[in-house]
């Protein structure tokens, strides 16, 4: 009788020995994450398009991400330039455009921008453009909670 009691025991023992051994191996290798540090937190800059000038706010910033908004206050469908005039040494220019943007309407564009000197132009050359100095790369976004 006693044999018969210690075979159940014994396999529930070894069944229980590789569930330990299997769940301690899953964490061990190579999963090829780099633990790198996040981007900055992309920020939102504003634009408006008057009939006299283009103004942009904050007009200095940190490099990294942005969303640039631009709003048309003119009466003509216009479209905003965002072109880089001077960068950091070993860095392609830069140039992307919104789509026409209708009176009173707005657009977006996202750009990645390094150090160096843009600037927000319309296809009028009556009109003032802004300026948007860019400096150093803003902190990470490492220990800021509910970031993307």
């Amino acid at each position: 009788m006693c044999g018969s009691g210690a075979r159940p025991r014994r396999r529930a023992s070894w069944t229980a020995l590789g569930l330990v051994l299997a769940l301690a191996t899953s964490g061990c290798g190579d999963d090829g994450f780099a633990n790198r540090e996040r981007a900055p937190t992309p920020i939102t800059l504003s634009a408006v398009i008057t009939t006299s000038q283009v103004t942009v706010s904050p007009s200095r910033i940190g490099a990294g991400r942005v969303q640039l908004i631009a709003s048309n206050q003119t009466a003509l469908s216009e479209q905003l330039t965002l072109r880089s005039e001077t960068l950091s040494a070993g860095t392609a220019p830069l140039e992307q455009r919104t789509g026409p943007i209708n009176p009173g309407d707005t657009a977006a564009l996202s750009a990645d921008l390094v150090q160096g000197t843009y600037r927000v132009t319309t296809r009028s050359t009556q009109r003032r453009p802004a300026v948007l100095r860019v400096g150093p790369t803003r902190s990470s976004a490492e220990d800021q909670l509910l970031q993307p």
